[in-house]
Order: structure tokens, then sequence, then C-alpha cells
């Protein structure tokens, strides 16, 4: 028997709810940005926290039928670069290959826990974690794109500042707003490159909400017929 308790219980939460964790960690992240964004120690704060979340975003994808290194691969050179992103944030070069590091790995997470929500009939508890935090993570992977976007096409996206670049903050706003598509978002594209970037996260987020209820009525369905 372990020496550790707390060890112990951190190891089992990690083990059977990795996808609670990343959820949890996506909102933890969303509440304290903006009381850390204003300084150099507290975005190097956030680029710590988005680090333990690209960790964590590893670690369910390892329960996942997805390729490992795909995610090693994108992983690691991001957790590099959100740290400079973190000391440096206006430096564009450092926020467009940061950016187009993470999108690709954030979406790679999505598409592996989907794999996971649809690996067998049974509906378990870190499967319903999933299902919201697979949401949450193609919004950070929008968000990313959207970084790019502006990086190479400055002044995309309009605000309520005359800025032509929209802090990530910000653009993390539009994208839930566009995936949820309730549409409360202040920041709106307005280069047409932008604004067919945000009709594809628009269809996403129709096309997942569809996804889910199909499944969950496919599940009802057979087992109605058992």
């Amino acid at each position: 028997m372990s020496n550790h308790p707390q060890t112990d219980t951190v190891h089992h939460v990690l083990g059977a709810h990795p996808s609670g964790v990343l959820l949890a960690a996506q909102l933890v992240a969303v509440l304290a940005y903006p009381f850390f964004d204003n300084t150099v120690v507290g975005r190097s704060v956030i680029g710590v926290v988005q680090m333990a979340v690209v960790l964590v975003a590893l670690w369910a994808v390892r329960r996942t039928p997805a390729l490992n290194w795909v995610a090693v691969i994108f992983g690691g050179p991001a957790m590099v670069f959100t740290v400079l992103e973190a000391a440096s944030p206006a430096t564009q070069w450092i926020v467009l290959v940061s950016a187009l590091l993470h999108a690709p790995f954030y979406f790679f997470v999505s598409y592996g826990m989907i794999r996971y929500l649809f690996h067998d009939d049974q509906v378990t508890t870190d499967e319903l974690f999933a299902t919201a935090a697979a949401f949450t993570v193609v919004a950070w992977g929008f968000t990313y794109v959207y970084a790019a976007t502006q990086v190479v096409w400055p002044g995309s996206f309009a605000g309520s500042s005359d800025s032509d670049i929209r802090s990530w903050f910000e653009l993390l706003y539009l994208s839930f707003s566009t995936l949820t598509s309730v549409g409360l978002s202040d920041i709106v594209p307005v280069q047409p490159h932008a604004r067919a970037l945000v009709m594809i996260e628009m269809v996403a987020g129709v096309l997942y909400i569809a996804l889910v209820v199909a499944r969950l009525v496919g599940l009802t369905v057979a087992r109605s017929l058992r």
C-alpha cells in the first residue's frame, strides 16, 4: 500500500477522469484569464496554465485510439511557444507559429476525444466529461486559427477598440459565441478570410451538437431493443 494517499488520489482522478480534468482546467483558465492578462508576470502565469491544459489534453488523448505521437509532435513545440508568447505577446512571428502549432494540436485532441466517445456502447462518467471537453477543445482550436488569421491578414476582426489586433481572450470569446451559435460576441469578422473561417466554425458547432444527439438517441434505441 502506498505511503502517499494524496498522490494516490491524484493518480486515481487523472486515471479515471482525464477528460473531466481537462474540462476543469480549461474552465479555470477562462475564469482566471481576466485577472492575469495585464502584466508580464500575469501573462507568464497564463502561459503556465495553458501548458498544464496541453499536458492534461495529452493525457486525455492517450486514453483514446488516437495516435499519441501526433499529439507529441504538436504538443511539445506548442508548450515552448506558449512560454515565448507569454513573454513576448507583441512579436507577431511568435504568435503566428504558436497558433499554427496549437490549432492542429487541439483539433487532434478533439478528434481523439470524439473517437473515445464512440468506441463502445457504454456511456461512462468520463465520456460525459469528454462530451463537454471536446466541445471546448474545438473552441480553443478555432481561437488559435483566428489568432493566426489576424497576423496574416491584419484587421480581420473588428471590436470595440480601433486596434487591428484583437487579444487572445477576445478571440476565445468570439470562438465560444460562434461555436454555440448564441451570437453574443462584440468581436466580428470583417475580412473575407476571417468570415470564411467563422462560417466553418458555425458549421462545426451545429454538426457537433447533431453528432452528440444522434449518439444519445442511437444508444437509447439500442437499449430499448435489447
